[in-house]
């Protein structure tokens, strides 16, 4: 069996998380969701024979349960008042917008989380980059003081959602680096670069602690990063955990994207939607197990 899902929002993040669910042999995209059939990517949808809509979150209220996980991809004041109505509606939501309505998820780190409530929020493109490989080096903190995070992405990758929601991201990854490491004094800083020919997403971390415990810790990330790429296959370390002058450790990380939606160079798409993937099929397995006892 397929897991049935829905997306709401048709632009650049709506659409590479359609092309990517059509490659799975394990979801059903059943409406693809928007508000202008004559957009391009409505075209594309529709081209694929997806159902399309523009009639927005109205279309889940004139349909009620028309499918087992709702993806939110629009932008983070939206996603609150959707939240409402998939509640009402006992569905599933896995949120793609910063907007803190779900739970916080990283599927590498508490991916479970999925089975225990009906909203995860997938974080930012950043946060779903940075935040594995924070949670395993704070663990070899001690006194741990401070984590920034800095992020360039390709201007040509930020659809209009993600250029609304920008103060949202930055506050959104900060709570989360919070969360997943309990280091309160952080800093997430976005880059939007338009330069051409167009950069591919890079993320760099800055750890600064009273101290760590080095040992092994190059050959845990490896590991990681091997896990990582079970689900996000372009995902590598461009910079090893290196201390500097200043006795800050330093590491950077590149995603490159899959070429689904826009070019190679849009990781910040595939990296968010890829982990939105690898949560669904959480799900479906625990549905093809109900489905089968």
């Amino acid at each position: 069996m397929k897991i049935k899902v829905a997306i709401i929002g048709t632009g650049n993040i709506g659409t590479d998380l359609l092309l990517k669910c059509l490659k799975t042999n394990f979801i059903e995209v059943v409406a693809f969701v928007g508000r202008r059939l004559d957009s391009d990517t409505m075209k594309i949808a529709k081209s694929k024979g997806i159902v399309t809509s523009d009639k927005g979150i109205d279309f889940f209220k004139q349909n009620i349960k028309v499918c087992d996980i709702i993806y939110d991809c629009t932008n983070a004041s939206d996603a609150k008042i959707h939240a409402k109505i998939f509640e009402e509606q006992g569905i599933k939501v896995i949120d793609l917008t910063p907007s803190k309505v779900g739970t916080m998820c990283v599927p590498d780190v508490n991916g479970d989380i999925i089975y225990e409530t009906n909203n995860v929020n997938m974080i930012t493109c950043g946060g779903q980059t940075s935040i594995p490989l924070l949670h395993l080096i704070s663990k070899r903190c001690y006194g741990l003081d401070y984590i920034e995070v800095v992020s360039q992405i390709s201007s040509n990758s930020a659809g209009m959602a993600t250029r609304i929601n920008i103060d949202e991201y930055i506050k959104t990854t900060k709570n989360a680096i919070t969360f997943f490491t309990g280091c309160l004094n952080n800093k997430v800083i976005l880059n939007l670069n338009p330069a051409e020919p167009c950069v591919d997403m890079q993320t760099t971390m800055f750890i600064k602690t009273e101290r760590f415990d080095f040992k092994n810790l190059t050959e845990e990330i490896v590991e990681k990063i091997e896990e990582l790429k079970t689900y996000i296959p372009h995902y590598e370390v461009i910079l090893q955990p290196t201390i500097n002058e200043y006795g800050v450790l330093v590491l950077s990380v590149r995603v490159k994207g899959s070429g689904d939606y826009l070019p190679e160079y849009a990781g910040n798409l595939d990296i968010i939607n890829c982990a939105a993937i690898e949560e669904t099929k959480k799900m479906w397995r625990i549905l093809s197990e109900n489905n089968y006892n």
